[in-house]
């Protein structure tokens, strides 16, 4: 499990390394790199996702390693409180950006010609610090668009024990 504790309040997530165990390895690289820690979810989207992953407080991209494969086609949707890896228009270009369903998002599974986007985890504590960050006020940042006027700062995300 990965706690992320955020500027909003912490969120718990249980990573799927059976489903996809690339996009699992690869984001927990990045946990245990400190790679996630100062960045911050960087676009919220009120009833689709919140973003984050990639991005410093001054909408810099931090660098990232090698993309993986795309493990969209494993049989798990993207629901409401699902991780899964954002991408560009080529299905094999994730890296350390990820982004949280706050809606059941079918339209983001595979199907219909597209590739879809990985599912590799879900929000298991801390739903409600998400959809706090859907609520917040974005606006317009350089070349971003449903950038958070006041930042939500990810402080640390770091591996946790499950609860026994």
């Amino acid at each position: 499990m990965i706690r992320f504790e955020t500027s909003l309040g912490p969120i718990t997530i249980d990573l799927f390394d059976k489903d996809a165990p690339l996009s699992t390895q690869n984001f927990l690289d990045y946990v245990d790199s400190g790679h996630f820690d100062g960045t911050v979810f960087h676009r919220v989207i009120p009833g689709f996702v919140v973003q984050g992953g990639g991005m410093t407080e001054d909408m810099k991209q931090k660098s990232t390693r090698a993309p993986v494969r795309n493990e969209a086609d494993n049989g798990v949707k993207n629901r409401r409180g699902t991780l899964s890896m954002a991408r560009t228009n080529d299905p094999h270009s994730a890296t350390s950006q990820f982004f949280i369903n706050l809606v059941d998002n079918t339209n983001l599974d595979p199907g219909r010609g597209g590739a879809g986007y990985a599912v590799f985890g879900c929000v298991t504590e801390g739903m409600s610090v998400v959809d706090a960050m859907a609520k917040v006020k974005t606006g317009r940042r350089g070349m971003h668009d449903d950038v958070p006027v006041e930042p939500i700062k990810v402080i640390s995300a770091r591996r946790v024990e499950a609860a026994k």
